[in-house]
């Protein structure tokens, strides 16, 4: 199946900041239920194996209401990992709190930022994360982005994403009933068809410069078409710093 990059409604201007939390409503659910929460937790596992550290502070970018990473805080809390999760998002009509009864002057409970260019010193964060974002970028603009989160992390940057298959359309496609909003069916549609397979992820992170060498990533599939990246910020070769 080719990759289609084509854009969705919830990154333009047609879409309306209440249009835009109730789209990011949705996609929480499907995180809950198909995966994307238990994705993340397991990479933060992973790294926490292989480290030895059991708390770190982390970095969601494109966060929207940050749900993965607030849910996975607390679920791995129960398992004694802790995360110290701050959210980050170009928009700030994404961000929680927005919009909200609970919160009538709007004030963001994140920071406002581009994911290529990240406020951050280097190393300002143990881990940077982001949940269905790496698919919205084209390949130069992805490496862009990993580059740009290896900075910032100190261990890793975990990438939480779809992969493309056609079984997978055909899934989000039957899949309005459970959505119940126009918007967020058919930008599920284009996430689908804009995904990467981890094959291309690979290729993509694979540099061949002595000068720039290729980062150690780890690749796993998860349940329902979805797959977890581990960009190590340490290179192919070294070990990750305890």
């Amino acid at each position: 199946m080719q990759r289609v990059d084509a854009p969705e409604i919830l990154d333009s201007d047609a879409c309306s900041p209440a249009e835009a939390q109730a789209v990011l409503e949705v996609i929480a659910r499907v995180n809950r239920w198909f995966g994307g929460i238990a994705t993340t937790q397991k990479m933060v596992e992973r790294v926490a194996r292989t480290t030895g550290i059991n708390r770190f502070s982390l970095l969601e970018v494109a966060a929207g209401l940050g749900g993965v990473p607030h849910t996975a805080r607390r679920n791995l809390a129960r398992r004694g990992i802790r995360l110290d999760v701050t959210l980050v998002d170009i928009a700030p009509s994404h961000l929680p709190g927005r919009h909200s009864a609970a919160n009538p002057a709007g004030r963001n409970q994140g920071v406002v930022a581009d994911a290529l260019s990240l406020p951050f010193c280097d190393e300002a964060f143990d881990l940077v994360s982001c949940s269905l974002f790496a698919h919205h970028l084209e390949p130069l603009r992805l490496r862009q982005f990993v580059n740009e989160g290896r900075r910032v992390s100190r261990q890793a940057l975990l990438i939480n994403d779809l992969v493309r298959h056609r079984l997978h359309l055909a899934l989000a496609f039957a899949g309005y009933p459970l959505m119940r909003n126009r918007v967020a069916w058919l930008d599920g549609l284009a996430s689908v068809r804009r995904a990467y397979v981890p094959g291309e992820i690979r290729s993509l992170l694979a540099l061949d410069s002595p000068a720039a060498p290729s980062p150690r990533v780890e690749i796993s599939r998860h349940y329902l078409f979805r797959m977890g990246v581990i960009v190590w910020k340490k290179s192919t070769g070294e070990e990750p710093a305890a």
